[in-house]
């Protein structure tokens, strides 16, 4: 990305952390006409291009709804609500497309839903995703950016445009298939950038609609990878939509957490657990150190941190002093500099273990994800949008509320971004990464509720398109930097 390499190495490490890099110019469509550069005070972040387990964007923690309290969605009445709409005519454009699309997407959910794929191999949604957006008259590069399961679905009208982009993400989670309702998500990328299309050559108005398909948001950190590849650095604004449990008709802008993945490994010696355990070094042990330490430190830092992790091991038995022990853990907190705060905690926890049971220790390559900066005027549009042409309530919230992580933050410090959730009918206990979601991500009242949040972003997005002062405006909230 133009202007971005250089800010991203210093997250890729394996030594303990050095001090934030400046941070990096903006991307080529951040120049804004008419607008004054000056940076904010936030760094980006990439991760490697290795597998990262994550949580993605799990839970705004709105109070479930059982699904049979689920009414239809209400049909907009312009004389009722009066809403407002820059352009009345486009906007009308823009819904009827996607309405005209509703059965072909429902469809195309289902078909991503039963054949669930994790992470970078989607396959099957790749294949399916871009046959579609090539069958609505996008032009469509496969295999993204060296990345087998991402793809660019392109539009382009006129000269001298503006691009808006949106993402679909594909991927499921391992054993309990699309629980976080990545389905949903990649339709509503799709909706979107169809109804945005269609404004665009119905009305002759200049600009380019950029859909990316982005693999392994539940493991891999896709649009970040994508993100230092250049996949973004055209854009003038990025929008997504997620589901989550909650109360019908309600969608939030709330930020989530930034996370690292850290990761130490103890070598130590085998020995007969019976005949001579004093001649070995026991990994296990320290694994256990680590644990005991990491629990005791959990009492030391904020109720909005999260520290959590696992041991694993091989060739393990009761009889055999074991050699070999790993500790995976995720820090997360509201801010980047809240997590970097953490590490070197966690990583004394570590160093302390080795120490006491005579093993050797190596971190692994950490790995970040940001928090979601939501930006403020898209979010102000696409709330005016929602609550006044489709009775939608609009919650912001607090990080507090929010307790997972999305590699869409990435992006959001690298350009202006919007990322909503919204609620779709689930059971009690029945939020994102259950079994009970997994079901819930294919009722019809999910994909109903997914069309609405997919029309709000649309709508938001083109303005960005076709009105310049708005357009700068969204820069200067981009530039000034997320609210503390």
């Amino acid at each position: 990305m133009p202007g971005v390499p250089g800010c991203f190495p210093f997250l890729k490490r394996k030594s303990a952390p050095a001090a934030p890099a400046p941070a990096p110019a903006l991307s080529p469509a951040a120049q804004v006409e008419g607008c004054e550069s000056h940076s904010h005070s936030h760094s980006h972040s990439s991760p490697s291009s290795g597998p990262f387990p994550c949580d993605g964007l799990c839970d705004f923690l709105i109070p479930p709804v059982p699904a049979e309290a689920w009414d239809a969605p209400p049909k907009y009445d312009f004389e009722r609500f009066g809403g407002y709409a820059f352009d009345e005519e486009a906007s009308r454009t823009v819904e009827a497309a996607i309405e005209a699309v509703a059965g072909e997407l429902r469809d195309l959910s289902l078909k991503i839903h039963d054949h669930p794929e994790l992470m970078f191999k989607e396959y099957y949604a790749h294949d399916q995703l871009t046959a579609y957006m090539e069958s609505h008259g996008f032009a469509v590069t496969r295999r993204y950016k060296g990345l087998e399961t991402a793809w660019l679905a392109t539009v382009t009208v006129g000269k001298g445009g503006r691009t808006l982009g949106f993402n679909s993400e594909m991927d499921a989670l391992p054993g309990i298939g699309h629980a976080c309702g990545h389905n949903l998500i990649a339709i509503g990328g799709v909706a979107a950038a169809i109804g945005v299309a269609a404004a665009l050559k119905k009305h002759s108005l200049p600009g380019t609609v950029s859909l990316i398909g982005t693999p392994a948001e539940e493991g891999g950190a896709g649009k970040a990878i994508l993100l230092e590849r250049g996949a973004y650095d055209d854009f003038a604004a990025c929008l997504m939509i997620h589901p989550t449990r909650g109360e019908k008709l309600t969608t939030g802008l709330a930020s989530t957490l930034a996370i690292e993945r850290l990761d130490a490994e103890f070598a130590g010696h085998t020995a007969h657990a019976s005949a001579a355990p004093w001649e070995g070094r026991n990994a296990l042990d320290a694994a256990f150190v680590s644990y005991a330490a990491v629990s005791a430190l959990r009492q030391q830092v904020k109720p909005t941190h999260r520290i959590h992790g696992v041991v694993e091991g091989r060739d393990w038995a009761a009889n055999i002093i074991p050699d070999y022990a790993k500790m995976s853990y995720f820090i997360r907190a509201p801010s980047y500099k809240e997590v970097m705060d953490l590490e070197p905690r966690m990583r004394a926890c570590f160093e302390a273990a080795a120490h006491a049971t005579n093993t050797k220790l190596t971190f692994g390559t950490s790995t970040f994800m940001y928090d979601l900066f939501q930006n403020s005027a898209l979010g102000a549009e696409y709330t005016r949008i929602v609550e006044s042409r489709y009775g939608m309530r609009v919650g912001v919230g607090s990080v507090g509320e929010v307790r997972a992580s999305t590699d869409f933050g990435n992006i959001t410090y690298a350009l202006p971004g919007l990322h909503p959730g919204y609620a779709i009918p689930t059971v009690e206990n029945g939020g994102n990464h259950t079994r009970q979601f997994t079901a819930a991500a294919a009722t019809l009242e999910a994909h109903e509720a997914t069309l609405l949040a997919a029309k709000g972003i649309a709508l938001a997005g083109m303005r960005v398109l076709l009105d310049k002062e708005f357009a700068q405006r969204v820069m200067q909230d981009f530039k000034a930097g997320k609210p503390q």
